[in-house]
């Protein structure tokens, strides 16, 4: 961890070249250069300018050779094969920097999620049986997930909606001092983003600690058991029909895409089958936009907020919080700041 790598990975997280940052601030991109491979110390107007531009208190950037683990950390993520690797590789880097984020605040309160995260060895444990064994540590139950970012907050996931400028990348996760931060793409519909949610829980409970040889498959395992428990939905999908897609996905909350997926892991229908449903779904246009989705409600995550009016009710302000946690005050980017009531899941101390 170094000054010269939270520069560079701040810039990058606004998606803006050295050149583009040179005009910005008036500095040599040469200097830039010099800065972000710590082969030189920018004097304290350098770093407000800097600063300033990223959004970032100079604090911020100062503090970076005290924080533990490198910003350069790679992420699990869910992604489209066709996603340019110049908008994952921004977001990668929005990632880290709200890993730093975190720690300023985990620094400043004690959060206790009232659920644990559990941990498995993927080469140890079917993804799918990590799925079900979770369900039953949580105490979930049977059927339908009802608000997934609920229990996940409640296990101390930190998730925050972002505008991605692409739906190619749904989400992106990692670990800071033991909780789980999340990035999750607002564009996308609720059934998609739900799937996303258990994908990266999937993630963070077998890959946090261990690797396997398909990381993408395990957590796609993962959440089609979360999500649709084969014990329970076995049954219900057996006999399918376009209208039976219709009403299971109103109950279930996930894609008919993800349900005829579902059906023909479990083997209720043949692959003739499953090809003729996507035949269907090509000819209504529905490979790209299902119907349905406008219907089931949002689930919108409210834990950093939630953590912001905890702040403002032991006297802290606006500016404050923003810069505890190292944004610049003024600027709108911290996401801590409250705009709803807090509801119960985590206790804020």
């Amino acid at each position: 961890m170094s000054f010269g790598e939270a520069l560079s990975t701040a810039r990058r997280a606004l998606g803006i070249s050295q050149s583009e940052m040179s005009e910005r601030t008036g500095i040599a991109q040469a200097a830039l250069s010099r800065y972000e491979n710590d082969l030189r110390e920018p004097s304290g107007e350098i770093l407000d300018a800097l600063a300033g531009e990223l959004g970032l208190t100079p604090e911020f950037l100062r503090r970076a050779d005290r924080m533990q683990g490198a910003f350069l950390i790679d992420a699990h993520m869910r992604r489209r094969a066709a996603a340019p690797v110049k908008v994952w590789r921004r977001l990668e880097a929005q990632l880290n920097l709200y890993r730093c984020h975190v720690r300023l605040l985990l620094d400043e309160l004690d959060v206790r999620a009232d659920l644990r995260i559990p941990y498995f060895d993927p080469d140890s444990v079917y993804p799918g049986e990590a799925a079900r064994m979770t369900r039953m540590q949580w105490r979930m139950p049977t059927g339908p997930v009802r608000n997934l970012v609920e229990w996940m907050e409640s296990a101390g996931f930190l998730i925050f909606d972002k505008d991605f400028g692409t739906p190619r990348v749904d989400a992106l996760s990692l670990l800071a001092s033991g909780y789980p931060v999340m990035l999750l793409n607002e564009q996308a519909h609720t059934e998609r983003r739900r799937f996303t949610l258990a994908h990266e829980l999937g993630h963070i409970c077998l890959h946090s600690e261990y690797q396997s040889d398909d990381v993408e498959a395990d957590a796609n395992t993962f959440a089609s058991e979360f999500l649709m428990p084969a014990e329970t939905i076995r049954p219900q999908l057996r006999n399918l029909s376009v209208g039976k897609l219709h009403s299971l996905k109103r109950q279930w909350k996930v894609s008919m895409q993800a349900l005829i997926e579902r059906a023909h892991q479990l083997e209720t229908i043949s692959s003739k089958q499953r090809s003729n449903f996507y035949k269907i779904f090509s000819r209504n246009g529905w490979r790209k936009r299902e119907p349905l989705s406008d219907e089931l409600p949002p689930e919108n995550p409210s834990l950093p907020k939630d953590i912001g009016r905890k702040f403002l009710e032991q006297g802290l302000t606006a500016e404050e919080i923003e810069t505890m946690t190292g944004f610049a005050p003024g600027t709108g980017r911290c996401p801590f700041l409250p705009e709803r009531p807090e509801r119960p899941g985590l206790r804020v101390v």
